[in-house]
C-alpha cells in the first residue's frame, strides 16, 4: 500500500483542505480529468460522447454523508432530472445511474434506513420508466449490511438493481456467493476506502488475491458480473477466467472510471467487450477526487504543481 494512500484518504474528509481546494479554480484542470462538470447537462454531454465511442456509462451525482432530509430529497430530485434528460436524448439504452445510499438519507438520525430505501425506490422506478437501471454504490464497511439489506428490499420490485462489492473486505467472497444468482448484477471493485485491519486486507497482494477469488465466484455463477478495475493484470485475468467459464460476450462487462485509461477502454470495446465508464458529476467532487488521488498518488504531483503555480 502506498505511503501516500492513508494521508490522502484522511484528507478526503478534511473540511479545511476541502475549503481551500474547492475555492481555488487552479484545481479545475485535474478536477476535469476525473469529473466532466457540475451540471446535469455536462454529465449528459459526456455520456453522449462516450456512447458515440461504443462505451456504456453509469452516472453518479456526487454527494455522501447526507445528514439533512432536504439534501436527501434534492439528491433524489437530481437523479430524476438526470434520468429525464438521458431519456430525452435517447441515451438510456447504454446509460444507467449509480446511487450512494448515504446521499439519499441512509445516515439521517431518524428513520435513515427507511428514507434511503424510499428515495432509492423512487429512483429505481424512474430508471425503469426511462428504460434503464440503478446500481447501489458501496461505501465504507460500516454501511455494508444496511446497503445489502436495502438492495434485497429493492430487488423485490426491481430485480435489475445492481450491487457493488469491495474485494478489500474479508467478507466479500462470501457476499459474492450470496449474490451470484441469475439476474443479479454485481460490480466488483477493490475498494477505495481506508478500512481497519479487522475487516479488510491491508496488503495490495492480498487484495489482488481476494479480487481474483471473487472474480471466480461471480464468473462461475449465474449473474451478470461487472468487473471494475484499471489494473492491466486483473483485466487479463478476468478475460482468461471469462473464457474458462464459458462466458459469452455480453454476459459480463468491464468498468473503468471516467478519465482513467481511456485508450484501454476503447481497446477493449474494439475487441468486442462491453465496457462501462463510471461518470461522476456535481459540486460535491472533493471527496471523490481525493479518493482517486489516493488510488493513483502519482497524480498528486501534478495537482500540487497546479496549485502552487497559480497562487
Amino acid at each position: 500500500m502506498s505511503l501516500l494512500r492513508q494521508p490522502l484518504l484522511l484528507l478526503s474528509r478534511s473540511s479545511l483542505v476541502k475549503g481551500a481546494v474547492s475555492t481555488m479554480p487552479v484545481s479545475a484542470g485535474i478536477v476535469r480529468s476525473y469529473v466532466p462538470g457540475e451540471s446535469t447537462e455536462s454529465a449528459v454531454s459526456a455520456t453522449a460522447s462516450l456512447s458515440d465511442d461504443g462505451l456504456r456509462v453509469t452516472l453518479d451525482f456526487l454527494g455522501e454523508d447526507t445528514t439533512d432530509a432536504a439534501q436527501a430529497d434534492a439528491t433524489t430530485a437530481a437523479y430524476l432530472d438526470l434520468l429525464q434528460q438521458l431519456s430525452a436524448r435517447g441515451l438510456t439504452r447504454h446509460a444507467e445511474v449509480s446511487v450512494k445510499l448515504s446521499a439519499v438519507g441512509q445516515f439521517l438520525p431518524e428513520n435513515g434506513h427507511k428514507i434511503a430505501l424510499e428515495n432509492a425506490r423512487t429512483i429505481c422506478r424512474a430508471a425503469r420508466n426511462a428504460g434503464t437501471t440503478v446500481t447501489l454504490d458501496m461505501e465504507d464497511h460500516t454501511t455494508t449490511d444496511s446497503t445489502l439489506m436495502i438492495l434485497r428490499e429493492l430487488r423485490k420490485d426491481f430485480p435489475e438493481t445492481g450491487a457493488v462489492l469491495q474485494a478489500a473486505l474479508h467478507r466479500t467472497e462470501s457476499d459474492c456467493r450470496a449474490l451470484a444468482y441469475e439476474g443479479s448484477r454485481v460490480r466488483l471493485c477493490k475498494g477505495a476506502y481506508l478500512e481497519p485491519e479487522s475487516v479488510a486486507f491491508q496488503d495490495k497482494l492480498d487484495i489482488d488475491k481476494s479480487y481474483v477469488r471473487c472474480l471466480k465466484v461471480l464468473l462461475a455463477g449465474e449473474g451478470y458480473p461487472m468487473i471494475a478495475t484499471h489494473d492491466p493484470r486483473m483485466v487479463e485475468i478476468a478475460s482468461s477466467l471469462a473464457s474458462r467459464f464459458g462466458r459469452a460476450a455480453g454476459s459480463y462487462e468491464f468498468q473503468m472510471l471516467y478519465g482513467i485509461r481511456p485508450e484501454e477502454q476503447r481497446r477493449l470495446v474494439a475487441q468486442g467487450e462491453n465496457v462501462r465508464v463510471y461518470v461522476p458529476y456535481g459540486t460535491e467532487w472533493y471527496g471523490y477526487l481525493m479518493r482517486r488521488l489516493a488510488e493513483r498518488p502519482q497524480n498528486l504531483t501534478f495537482f500540487l504543481r497546479s496549485l502552487i503555480s497559480k497562487k
